[in-house]
C-alpha cells in the first residue's frame, strides 16, 4: 500500500527511534538470514510510520528515525510495528522542539530520544514524560525516574502497554543499573558527536587514554560523556575522581581510594591498596584535571593499567602523563566555520536559554 508523503513536522515534533537488539551478533552468526530479516524490518517500519502520518527521515543501519506532528500517532506506529516485527526491536518516543534543516532535524530532542531508546529492551517501547503528558489514548506504565546516558537530571519514563506487546522486561539500561558516580549535567552534550565516537572506540583499544587541551576546551564534559556511553561495558561501574581541588600530590591516592570506597590495607600504602583492590574489579576510572599532579597521577595510573587487567583509565589534563602505554588525544576547540548552524553557536544558544528562557 502506498501512503501520501507526510508533511515535514516543524516546531514541536514527536520523534520515534528504533534499533534492533543484538544486531551485531546476529550479523556475525547468520549474515544472510539477517540481511533478509532486515529488509522485512525496514519495509514494516516504513509502512506503519507512513500509515500513521509519520515521516521516516533517517535510516541508522539497524534502525530508523521518524518524525510526527503529534504524539498519539507516533505511539500508534510503535505499537503497530512491534506487533508485526519479527526481530527484537527497542523503541523510544520523545516530544520536544527541533529544527528542520535539509531533510534532517537538529537539537537536543534527537539526543534525548536516542538515550530513551537505548534504555529499552527488544520489544519494549519507552516514552518520555513530555510525550506522556500530551496523549490520552495510550496505556502507559509509569516506570519512575531514571538517569539516562546523556547525564541529564533523572527523567521519568513510561512503557507502552498494548494487546500483543510483551509487558515484562529486565531493568532498564540506564545509569541507575550500574555502579558509579558520574554527575548529572545541567546542559546537553552538543557538537562533539564525532569526537565522542572516536574517543570511545579508542578507549576500547587502549588501557590508558589522556584527553589533553587548553583549559575550558571541554575535556571534562567529553570524558564524562564517553564514560556514560561505555557504562554498560563495566560491571563494577564508571567512576569520576575529581582532582582539581587536590593541592598535595601525596593525596592523589587517597582521592582515588575515597571515591571508590577503598580502605588502606595493613602493610600497604594507600596506592598499593588501590591497585590491589582494583586488580579484582572491572571498571572505568576517570581521572579529571591531572595537570598539577602529573607525576603522582602518572605513577598511579601506570600501576593500575599494569596490574589491573579489567580496569581502564581515562584522564583529562592540560599535558600528557607521559607513561608507557598512554594514548594521547587532543581535544579541539569548537569551530565557527558553519556559521549560525555550527556546534559552537548551538552550545551558546542553549546556555543563553538556560539563563534567560525568553
Amino acid at each position: 500500500m502506498r501512503h501520501r508523503m507526510a508533511e515535514r513536522p516543524t516546531g514541536t515534533v514527536t520523534f520515534l527511534m528504533t534499533d534492533i537488539e543484538a544486531s551485531t551478533r546476529r550479523w556475525e552468526e547468520q549474515p544472510e538470514a539477517m540481511r533478509i530479516a532486515l529488509m522485512r524490518h525496514d519495509a514494516t517500519l516504513r509502512e506503519v510510520i507512513e500509515a500513521n502520518g509519520g515521516w521516516p527521515f533517517k535510516h541508522t543501519g539497524d534502525g530508523m528515525l521518524a518524525a510526527f506532528a503529534a504524539a498519539q500517532p507516533a505511539i500508534q506506529a510503535a505499537i503497530a510495528a512491534q506487533r508485526l516485527l519479527e526481530l527484537p526491536v527497542r523503541m523510544g518516543v520523545c516530544t520536544d522542539e527541533a529544527e528542520l534543516r535539509d531533510d534532517d532535524y537538529f537539537g537536543p530532542a534527537l539526543n534525548r530520544t536516542a538515550r530513551i531508546m537505548a534504555a529499552a529492551h527488544g520489544g519494549q517501547v519507552l516514552v518520555a514524560a513530555a510525550t506522556a503528558a500530551i496523549v490520552d489514548a495510550a496505556d502507559l506504565v509509569d516506570l519512575g525516574e531514571h538517569r539516562l546516558r546523556d547525564l541529564s537530571q533523572p527523567q521519568r519514563l513510561y512503557q507502552v502497554r498494548a494487546e500483543g506487546l510483551q509487558e515484562k522486561f529486565p531493568a532498564l539500561r540506564t545509569l541507575d543499573a550500574r555502579p558509579g558516580n558520574l554527575p548529572a549535567q545541567g546542559t546537553s552534550f552538543l557538537g562533539r558527536e564525532h569526537e565522542l565516537v572516536e574517543v570511545a572506540e579508542m578507549l576500547g583499544r587502549v588501557r590508558l587514554l589522556t584527553l589533553t587541551g587548553v583549559g575550558g576546551v571541554g575535556k571534562t564534559r567529553l570524558a564524562l560523556q564517553v564514560a556514560a556511553e561505555l557504562s554498560p561495558e563495566y560491571p563494577d561501574g564508571t567512576w569520576l575522581v575529581e582532582l582539581a581541588a587536590i593541592g598535595d600530590p601525596t593525596a592523589t591516592g587517597h582521592a582515588v581510594a575515597g571515591t571508590l570506597g577503598i580502605a588502606q590495607q595493613p602493610g600497604l600504602t594507600i596506592e598499593q591498596s588501590v591497585v590491589t583492590t582494583l586488580s579484582r574489579r572491572g571498571l572505568l576510572l576517570v581521572l579529571d584535571n591531572c595537570e598539577h599532579l602529573i607525576e603522582a597521577v602518572a605513577l598511579l595510573a601506570h600501576d593500575i593499567v599494569t596490574r589491573c587487567p579489567n580496569v581502564r583509565v581515562l584522564a583529562t589534563s592540560r599535558e600528557a602523563l607521559m607513561v608507557d602505554g598512554e594514548q594521547i588525544w587532543s581535544v579541539p576547540s569548537f569551530s565557527f566555520r558553519e556559521g549560525a548552524s555550527s556546534p559552537a553557536v548551538a552550545l551558546f544558544v542553549e546556555r543563553a536559554r538556560a539563563v534567560a528562557p525568553q
